[in-house]
């Protein structure tokens, strides 16, 4: 074999051998993105499963371990006249997640997201069964953070002059309902499934879609190693078998 035929047979090794970790490399990253993904859906599943805090419990507990979809209860007297509206989708139908504050015991508010309404139902008056007695109210529900801010470009500003939100802006909801931002508790609530009267609006809507697709993943970056392999040892005993022929 000539000096140029080895280098060439060197450099293509090399570019196997490099090619080949990085099929392994990435094939042992989605392995171990899969055990993350499969802790995280499991503690998800035990704060939603688990007993509710209460509101004290929940603020103190707050920024020092996670808790969104932590199960939480409260207690205190809807203002259905600040209510806000945040676009959304629930079994295909178009429509509005109901955002109302509830005044607690000592004055403060927290949103609550109460559930969904039709398009055609956003107007409280349209359902007045369902804009409960200022009398106090049990709300169960999981707890949902605040977002540090928009989710993306490609989502369109709110619109407060309509009372329409695009993405959850906790400040924008304050502010536009009125609200002294030191006299609101830093999280929302989704209530649950409990019915209203009159039907609206529907609890229940948190939407926990985590995919988890890392397995799959995993085993197509193993099976381009695996095939590389294949090809290169099938081409490297070719070239052996054309010398001694």
């Amino acid at each position: 074999m000539t000096t140029a035929g080895k280098s060439r047979k060197l450099v293509a090794g090399v570019s196997v051998l490099i090619a080949l970790a990085i099929l392994l490399g990435l094939g042992t990253w989605q392995v171990q993105r899969l055990h993350w993904k499969e802790a995280l859906l499991a503690d998800i599943e035990v704060r939603r499963t688990s007993e509710p805090l209460t509101l004290q419990q929940a603020e103190l507990m707050l920024g020092n371990q996670p808790l969104e979809y932590r199960r939480v209860k409260v207690e205190g007297r809807f203002d259905h006249s600040r209510e806000r509206h945040f676009f959304a989708t629930h079994r295909g139908q178009t429509g509005y997640y109901v955002y109302t504050p509830l005044r607690l015991d000592d004055d403060r508010f927290i949103f609550i997201n109460r559930g969904f309404v039709p398009y055609e139902l956003k107007d409280p008056a349209k359902r007045l069964a369902g804009e409960l007695a200022s009398g106090p109210v049990a709300i169960e529900g999981l707890l949902r953070e605040k977002l540090e801010g928009k989710p993306s470009s490609m989502v369109p500003d709110n619109d407060l002059a309509k009372n329409i939100f695009y993405w959850k802006d906790f400040d924008a909801m304050v502010m536009s309902a009125g609200l002294d931002p030191a006299k609101v508790v830093g999280f929302f609530i989704d209530a649950n499934d409990a019915p209203n009267p009159g039907g609206w609006p529907q609890g229940g809507v948190t939407l926990i879609d985590l995919p988890n697709n890392h397995l799959q993943y995993a085993i197509t970056w193993y099976g381009l190693a695996a095939a590389l392999v294949i090809v290169s040892g099938f081409a490297y005993f070719r070239g052996a078998k054309g010398k001694t022929g």
